[in-house]
């Protein structure tokens, strides 16, 4: 029999829904989307059936992520989940959540989702009902599994009870509930349920600084509800670091964990903590190319407001200018967070001093293995410092802030002195680092010896003792500390122990610093204490205990290009004008001191000839500025005009590139993998130093396959979509959203793509060109092989010409640079050093550089380790609206 009903003729609820759920045995429905206020309109008749409610739904999720990826696929629901934002809805809602986290634990609300990608949106709207006494009913309609639809909505509902009906509906439910691509509802999603069951809000700042859980500002947060959270490593960095920063000695830490592990957004969220807690500013510190990444990901992964110095003005999140009345006002920023270019502090600037005589809750200093001793030459690594003017600032500015956090994948670049430079930096704020006058560790000769084995350990008891008294490791690293603490009645405020205290040691005491000191040495002296690094391999070999799984999801490179049969031969005539590029630069050398200068036009030339030939233009043009994606040291101002000798062979260079009539080698290599090795279909990213290229590049393929979208990522004025070989400009948030939906599968990006930018729906790159920064390209490498990557393995190919430079390195470093990436995490900055040597004829100069890295690890790291934190289930957030009222309050106010 069929039955009809309209909402307009009566409410849907209960004159159909409510009536027909008493006491029924089980509800099958096929619904467009998941909505928590389905308890709203049935939340009794669910408690009352005797067999389970089963509810398949709509989701955007890409049917490639559930075949490749559960994990992927639980995260894409967990977003779209968020994307409703329940944490909005009202007070009222909190019973709701509960009742509906208590079906959805105890197994009388199933729900599984299926990806619109695969069947298309779920329009139709049906269910099948089997009632008390055994009878099923089927319905069609409208209907949604919504309050608003059941209640509100005008909506259409057809009944039949007919066994024909019956079959029909149930035979569609079973179809999407057993399908392949069908996931069962993310537990993240579950859990977010309970959390909302029991949220609260803080109104107040001062009521969160009366109990500061890290985990109340941040939970509901960008990163949280937009992406996928913080990763365990990255919380354990963050509660440490916080921790650390409320007690007496604040934060003194280097964070460097490997490329890809996400060092920035644990940095920028201990940042908002450290703000939170305190009414001194924050300054971060970080290179002219990554100023704007900084603030770019503070402002969407933490909705956090800062501002940049631009060297002459303060420039909001919003893009608002704040006018100067001069260098002194880079002390008036308007945000709790100001972030300023070490390049300002490299080039001595006169706001160095405006920043060093400040007072700062927290400094944070990217990239800090810049901040570097000049006197490294071989035997001379133990002399006094020679400081450079980063790190003679961060001498100056540590007493002046309460923390102080160091960022780099590479402490130690030559020598192991360079990290114990990093941690003396840190220590002349805090006598908790290296301990006070008098202690062993403040002599980097003897502590570096001790630890790297190159030193016989002291075997009597009082030496050892006055390695470990100062400092004294902290209660927390275990019973035996703990105990000599309580003897000597010293708490953690207290950073040594005297010097008689000695004497004060029982028998039993002195043999415990016996047999603890082995152990002290490789697992609680200071570098270790303050050296947090987490390796990938550590990350994706070792086992959650909770879940069974690794902590991060191991992805291979399968690397290709490497080989020296791979290196690409030039065509004549373009062989011709890269040796005239060798001939200029080489006149260039004798005149020109800068290295950077001196090859500019080889580092060019050997990204691609379209890039050295409109590099050459402009330099005939006496062109004296670089792209704005590039750092330049400020040689190409030393330099205004060419001498004759010069601009001759500069002509030649452009005449030889005319003569040629074959396409540049490098296309066809990268057109091959894309359509004939199938890299569009997996994803692609392919990277240049150099706009130039980068649109060469594009406008090439544009050509030969006029139907694909080509992002292009580059400066913010210069990003947007080659389409059928029409250029359109679009903002770089929107190609990365469009990656993320599968709808770019080319971008080609320069270096502005390497850094802060999560393209791991992409499982391909091309790297065009080699920068001669080797942890340029590890960066680059990081942005597909990093947290969520769907694939287990990824395709990297490394282009380069046939006798260029690039090539000649190859030559000299491939024995040596899988090992010293190994050992380091990544390729030392140090090595940028072998690429300007070999350009300008130096072999011997670049084979010292190679050798003098260091063939083995400096240190045995402890910080490994990960601390299971759970945030995730934190009800109590701070108010987002005093959050960012706060934060956005200027220094001195």
């Amino acid at each position: 029999m069929i039955t009809r009903f309209s909402s307009r003729r009566q409410r849907l609820d209960h004159s159909f829904l409510r009536e027909r759920l008493q006491g029924a045995q089980s509800y099958d429905r096929i619904a467009g989307f998941f909505s928590s206020s389905i308890l709203e309109v049935a939340g009794e008749a669910f408690e009352a059936l005797a067999g389970p409610v089963r509810l398949v739904c709509n989701s955007g999720l890409d049917p490639q992520d559930v075949a490749t990826a559960r994990k992927a696929a639980q995260a894409a629901m967990r977003r779209e989940w968020c994307d409703t934002e329940p944490e909005r809805l009202s007070e009222s809602a909190r019973p709701r959540f509960q009742r509906l986290y208590e079906f959805l634990v105890a197994g009388k609300l199933q729900v599984r989702v299926v990806p619109d990608a695969h069947f298309g949106l779920i329009h139709g709207k049906a269910g099948v009902i089997t009632l008390a006494d055994g009878r099923q009913t089927a319905f069609l309609g409208s209907v949604n599994e919504s309050m608003t639809a059941w209640r509100l909505n005008y909506e259409l509902l057809w009944e039949d009870d007919s066994e024909d009906a019956v079959c029909w509906v149930q035979e569609e439910f079973d179809a999407l509930w057993h399908s392949p691509f069908a996931v069962a509802l993310a537990e993240a999603v579950v859990q977010d349920i309970g959390r909302l069951a029991k949220r609260s809000v803080i109104p107040n700042l001062s009521d969160w600084r009366d109990h500061p859980d890290p985990a109340a500002p941040v939970i509901e947060s960008p990163v949280y509800r937009k992406e996928v959270g913080l990763w365990e490593h990255q919380k354990h960095f963050v509660k440490l670091a916080f921790e650390a920063h409320l007690g007496p000695h604040g934060a003194r830490l280097v964070l460097a964990d490997q490329v890809g592990l996400g060092k920035t957004i644990q940095l920028a969220m201990a940042a908002q903590l450290m703000a939170l807690s305190g009414d001194r500013p924050v300054l971060i510190l970080a290179p002219k190319p990554l100023i704007w990444q900084w603030q770019g990901e503070l402002s969407t992964l933490l909705d956090m407001p800062s501002a940049v110095w631009d060297g002459r003005n303060w420039i909001d999140e919003n893009g608002i200018e704040h006018p100067s009345a001069g260098p002194e006002s880079v002390r008036k920023c308007p945000r709790r967070v100001g972030i300023v270019s070490t390049g300002l502090i490299i080039a001595g600037s006169e706001i160095r001093d405006w920043l060093v005589n400040g007072r700062y809750e927290c400094v944070i200093l990217d990239e800090a293995h810049r901040a570097r001793r000049r006197n490294l030459a071989a035997g001379k690594e133990y002399e006094a410092a020679e400081p450079n003017n980063l790190l003679r600032f961060l001498w100056e500015i540590s007493p002046r802030t309460k923390s102080l956090l160091l960022a780099t994948a590479t402490p130690v670049q030559i020598h192991p002195v360079e990290a114990w430079d990093l941690l003396d930096a840190l220590a002349r704020g805090s006598e908790a680092v290296l301990g006070g006058v008098g202690s062993l560790w403040r002599k980097p000769r003897q502590a570096l010896e001790l630890l790297l084995g190159e030193a016989v350990p002291p075997d009597d008891v009082v030496t050892q003792w006055a390695w470990m008294r100062n400092p004294l490791p902290p209660a927390a690293e275990g019973p035996d500390y703990q105990s000599l603490r309580r003897v000597l009645r010293l708490t953690d405020q207290e950073v040594s122990a005297p010097g008689g205290s000695f004497e004060r040691l029982s028998a039993p005491d002195r043999a415990r610093v016996r047999r603890l000191f082995p152990r002290f040495v490789e697992q609680a002296n200071p570098f270790i204490r303050r050296i947090v690094l987490r390796t990938r391999e550590y990350l994706e070999t070792t086992l959650d205990p909770e879940t069974g799984e690794p902590f991060l999801k191991p992805v291979q490179v399968r690397l290709h290009g490497d080989r020296d049969e791979d290196a690409i031969v030039l065509p004549p005539f373009l062989e011709d004008a890269y040796h005239l590029a060798e001939a200029f630069c080489s006149l260039l050398a004798e005149r020109a001191r800068s290295g950077f200068f001196r090859t500019l036009l080889l580092r060019r030339v050997g990204s691609t000839m379209e890039a050295g030939r409109r590099t050459v233009e402009k330099l005939l043009a006496e062109w004296t500025t670089l792209d704005e994606d590039e750092e330049d040291d400020g040689s190409l101002a030393q330099l205004r005009t060419l001498t004759p000798a010069e601009r001759a062979l500069l002509q030649r260079f452009l005449k030889a590139l005319e003569a040629n009539q074959e396409r540049d080698p490098k296309y066809q290599i990268v057109r091959s993998q894309l359509l004939d090795q199938g890299w569009m279909e997996l994803g692609c990213i392919i990277f240049s130093q150099y706009f130039d290229s980068v649109f060469w590049l594009a406008s090439q393929l544009t050509a030969d396959i006029p139907e694909e979208e080509i992002g292009i990522y580059a400066g913010a004025r210069r990003s947007g979509v080659m389409h059928n070989g029409i250029f359109t400009a679009a903002a770089r948030d929107l190609l990365k959203e469009r990656v993320r939906r599968g709808e770019i599968r080319i971008l080609i990006g320069t270096d502005a793509a390497s850094e802060g930018l999560n393209l791991q729906r992409l499982g391909t790159l091309i790297n065009l060109d080699l920068p001669w920064n080797p942890s340029r390209l590890e960066q680059r490498k990081g942005r597909i092989q990093r947290i969520g990557q769907l694939r287990d393995t990824v395709d990297l190919y490394n282009l380069r010409y046939a006798g260029s430079v690039e090539d000649r390195v190859h030559e000299l470093l491939s024995s040596r640079l899988e090992n010293i990436a190994t050992l380091f995490g990544q390729i030392p900055d140090i090595l940028e050093d072998v690429w300007v040597d070999v350009a300008l004829g130096q072999i011997n100069a670049a084979l010292k550089t190679i050798d003098a890295v260091p063939r083995k690890h400096p240190f045995q790291l402890r910080y490994q380790g990960v601390e299971k934190v759970d945030w995730e289930g934190c009800a109590e957030v701070l108010s987002a609206e005093e959050r960012k009222r706060f934060l956005t309050r200027g220094w001195g106010e």
